[in-house]
């Protein structure tokens, strides 16, 4: 038989960081409630369960700086929620503080490396210091004698034993039976009996052993799984604990309370189970012997609503149906000469196949949507951190915290967001002194909010502070030499200069901004998963900053078609509508090029041939077809090509990692008769076709200048 040592706890430990992670996030998320002072009971004790629980993992691994402090961060929580200390707005500020410090001690383990000896030794003495001063807890209410005929009454009470015979060793696990028996008191009317039968002589005691046993009578209405979860990280190689159900009880009204009513006979599968423990808890699996957790004796087995995959299996999953999409596209194409006369199973078969692959690629693509909403439980925090820090009064509207984006996508989000807030709070809202003499109100207001807009998702911050200083952009970029002093520059293109690497507009560099290494990072980022960004800003009114990004990076719907001997793929959520323009709509203007005119309006008209040089294309706009398709930002501009080819769902490739980024092209994708056709940048054309016809406007004055 192997040595249990010899057991590979790679993959427990696996399981036990990513559940810290969550935990951590969703405790971060709740302190951020109690430093706005909505604390309730519900929250405190929240808290308490994710830092017991990253507690008790560590424990069983062995991670003893970790188990340390998050045993102090526990007991201070545990005096919180019982009333021993009070919640002021500096204790909550002490435990935001706490959460990043047991965070610290968590990713250290992660990566198996050493902190400092005195990390986080300043917040572990103010967690301490909470209990300081604290009145104590009231002891718990003893179950009045039954009354005779109680009116009304409380039903679905059980009365419960249970014997807790901790290991020798429990406590060197970082865990504290009298928390257990605190959180027991919890869930009801207990009792309490102490075994001190292990209990040596004096001169024998060893100070880190436990000795004690007890046995608690439980009056609740919470069931076997409440109990099973106090003691889910002692039970087994730390503790014996059984559990038992001696039968129903009824409560009844005793004048000011609840009293004891009268105790009805056991269940008939009533019966002792030891609480088992396990390395790593499995869903929906419980110990041999033991009843089913999530319910009262008796109940089913627990059912679970999720499970965890590893990103690379769904990973390779996503892959494996993008390959299925373009081969059910090659057989497409190798039946597209069938007719359903002639092969009328065959056509049949082809369009359920084609049917079954969509339902199959949008099934799959749920499976990596997560909500926006642990991305944005960061912003609150940082907007109040950095308001403190730079004496500034600013309040946080969120939206759409619900909006679902791909995994992928959310990964890349967090520092664009974040540069996002900081640029909002440093350069956009004013202080409160600036603010009223504006005729503002004191406190600036910054919104972040998300949805699902044409097939993209859609993020933005807005601010109401005092806008882009464009002169102030314009004189840096030439400062700098990014601009040619006398340039005519639009609004726009001064707004984009802030995204160059190295620009800041800050007059001296502090730990808040002024290094240039921001707003680069956000386009960047976003950049790197196929997405845009727009500014919109007023002066004196305030900016926007809008992300636009695929729902996905494995596949998406669009319209294949032809220039020259070349074929593109065009998103379908651009394009708006097709037409063959007559030579009264497609004009060319002195000093603006070529546009087409619809509906009275001009839209700049971009020939495709021209900007990408291709030959054998259709230069006659009259006999070509011109696609007009919308930027993220609104505006709309044509696109001539030779033909439309047809709609079709195509899998995304990434030209970044399999040749070099292409300006205009986002991407790549294999059609069915397996050529690669590009995937065009609808926003990087408009500005290519700008840059284009700007040269050969110029150009164009320049001959005449020299006849």
């Amino acid at each position: 038989m192997a040595d249990d040592q010899s057991y590979d706890l790679t993959r427990f430990k696996a399981t036990y960081f990513e559940e810290c992670a969550e935990l951590l996030a969703a405790a971060e998320e709740t302190l951020t409630r109690l430093q706005e002072g909505g604390a309730s009971a519900d929250d405190l004790n929240a808290v308490f369960r994710c830092v017991h629980s990253i507690k008790g993992g560590g424990g069983a691994f062995a991670f003893e700086d970790l188990v340390h402090f998050a045993h102090v961060f526990e007991t201070s929580m545990d005096a919180l929620r019982s009333g021993r200390a009070e919640l002021t707005p500096h204790v909550a500020d002490i435990l935001v503080r706490g959460n990043d410090v047991l965070g610290d001690f968590v990713r250290a383990a992660q990566e198996e490396t050493a902190l400092p000896a005195d990390h986080g030794a300043d917040v572990k003495a103010q967690l301490a210091s909470i209990l300081t001063g604290g009145t104590p807890a009231p002891a718990p209410k003893p179950a009045a004698a039954a009354p005779p005929a109680p009116a009304p009454a409380k039903t679905g009470f059980a009365t419960w034993t249970i014997r807790l015979t901790p290991a020798p060793g429990l406590l060197k696990t970082g865990n504290d039976p009298l928390l257990m028996v605190r959180e027991l008191a919890g869930l009801g009317d207990m009792d309490v009996a102490v075994d001190a039968s292990r209990l040596p002589a004096l001169a024998e005691m060893d100070a880190l052993a436990a000795y004690l046993a007890w046995t608690f009578t439980l009056v609740t209405d919470k069931g076997r799984a409440a109990i099973e979860e106090v003691f889910e990280f002692v039970a087994g190689d730390s503790a014996d604990v059984v559990i038992e159900q001696l039968g129903d009880a009824v409560l009844a009204e005793e004048g000011d309370g609840w009293g004891l009513f009268a105790p009805m006979p056991p269940a008939a599968d009533a019966v002792a189970a030891p609480v088992q423990a396990a390395a790593a808890p499995t869903a929906g699996a419980h110990p041999p012997g033991a009843k089913p957790a999530g319910g009262e004796a008796g109940a089913g087995g627990i059912h679970t609503s999720s499970i965890r995959v590893d990103l690379d299996r769904v990973d390779r999953l996503v892959n494996m149906v993008g390959e299925l999409v373009i081969t059910q596209a090659m057989l497409g194409q190798q039946a597209s000469g069938f007719s359903i006369e002639s092969h009328p199973e065959l056509v049949q078969g082809l369009q359920e196949l084609s049917h079954h692959t969509r339902e199959l690629q949008e099934s799959v693509m749920a499976i990596r949507a997560q909500p926006v909403k642990a991305l944005f439980s960061r912003a609150p925090r940082l907007v109040r951190d950095l308001s403190t820090k730079l004496g500034k009064q600013a309040r946080l509207v969120m939206s759409g915290e619900g909006t679902e984006v791909d995994k992928t996508v959310i990964e890349q989000l967090s520092d664009p967001l974040t540069h996002l807030i900081r640029n909002s709070l440093d350069h956009g809202i004013e202080s409160p002194e600036e603010r009223m003499a504006n005729g503002k109100p004191a406190e600036g207001t910054i919104h972040l909010g998300a949805e699902h807009r044409s097939g993209r998702v859609i993020i933005q911050v807005s601010d109401d502070g005092k806008g882009i200083d464009r002169k102030r952009v314009l004189e840096k970029a030439i400062e700098k030499g990014l601009v040619d002093r006398g340039a005519q520059m639009t609004d726009e293109q001064i707004d984009q200069m802030i995204f160059a690497p190295g620009f800041s507009t800050a007059a001296q560099v502090s730990d808040v901004s002024g290094r240039g290494v921001g707003m680069d990072v956000v386009r960047r980022n976003i950049q790197d998963v196929g997405g845009r960004v727009v500014v919109q800003s007023t002066p004196g009114q305030g900016s926007r900053f809008i992300l636009s990004l695929p729902l996905t990076l494995a596949v998406m719907d669009g319209m294949l078609v032809a220039v020259g001997n070349e074929r593109y793929v065009l998103p379908l959520t651009n394009i708006v509508e097709s037409l063959r323009p007559t030579a009264q709509q497609a004009r060319t203007l002195v000093n603006v090029g070529d546009v087409l005119t619809l509906r009275g309006d001009y839209i700049r008209l971009i020939r495709l041939y021209d900007l990408f040089g291709i030959k054998n294309a259709i230069t006659d706009s009259t006999r070509g077809l011109v696609v007009v398709v919308e930027t993220e930002g609104g505006d709309r501009i044509g696109l001539l090509v030779d033909e439309l080819l047809g709609q079709q769902q195509v899998v995304i490739k990434s030209l970044d990692s399999n040749y070099r980024p292409v300006e205009g092209i986002s991407a790549a994708t294999i059609l069915g008769d397996g050529r690669v056709a590009l995937i065009l940048d609808v926003g990087a054309l408009r500005i290519m076709g700008e840059r284009l016809n700007r040269a050969q406007v110029e150009a164009a004055a320049a001959a005449q200048a020299a006849e």
